[in-house]
């Protein structure tokens, strides 16, 4: 594999990066066929509303052209992004929300070439590294057992985005409602080291 480079984009060059990023995004996330699209159409907009959130941080991984990303931004005090959540919020996690001291890893992708060579781990050790925050979320998006898929279309099964926060240090929280009838969305959290 070619050597690949790390580097946190501002705000300003993550904007600049968007079609980039959005082949990224379609790429690592293939979805039903015929469908790139709108599933690049659906993350451009997502990620439009993200650049512009409070805390917005970006890392990005290149090699002759963008192989990976990852990005994030501090949750919102008013506790909104945890509206989906089933069951009750640990005290401990509405307090750090409502303190400012929370950050979302919205987003962290790799293109398939590039998996199973550290890429990923190296994008969230070093965009983490640096954050000033108490609590690190993610939303992690895993097919239901009775939808009969089997995994994500991709060769991997089903639960590899468990294992690898798992592998991480990272626990779960819980479950927030779904988004999709075929896929549930867990809640890791992980708390930075200091």
């Amino acid at each position: 594999m070619t050597e690949v480079y790390l580097r946190r984009l501002s705000r300003w060059q993550a904007e600049q990066q968007r079609a980039g990023v959005a082949d990224v995004h379609v790429t690592a996330y293939r979805g039903a066929a015929g469908a790139e699209y709108r599933d690049r159409q659906g993350f451009l907009d997502r990620f439009e509303q993200h650049v512009q959130r409070l805390g917005f941080d970006m890392m990005v991984a290149d090699s002759g052209g963008l192989v990976g990303c990852a990005y994030g931004f501090r949750v919102e005090r008013t506790g909104e992004w945890w509206s989906d959540f089933r069951g009750e919020l640990p005290t401990d996690i509405e307090e750090l929300t409502a303190s400012g001291r929370t950050f979302l890893l919205a987003e962290l992708m790799v293109l398939p070439a590039h998996r199973r060579h550290g890429v990923a781990t190296l994008l969230g050790e070093r965009l983490l590294a640096r954050l000033e925050a108490d609590l690190v979320v993610a939303a992690v998006d895993v097919e239901r057992p009775d939808s009969g898929g089997g995994g994500d279309g991709g060769g991997r099964p089903a639960n590899a985005a468990q294992e690898t926060v798992r592998a991480w240090g990272w626990s779960k929280l819980g479950v927030l409602a779904p988004h999709s009838p075929s896929a549930v969305r867990e809640v890791w959290i992980r708390r930075p080291l200091r």
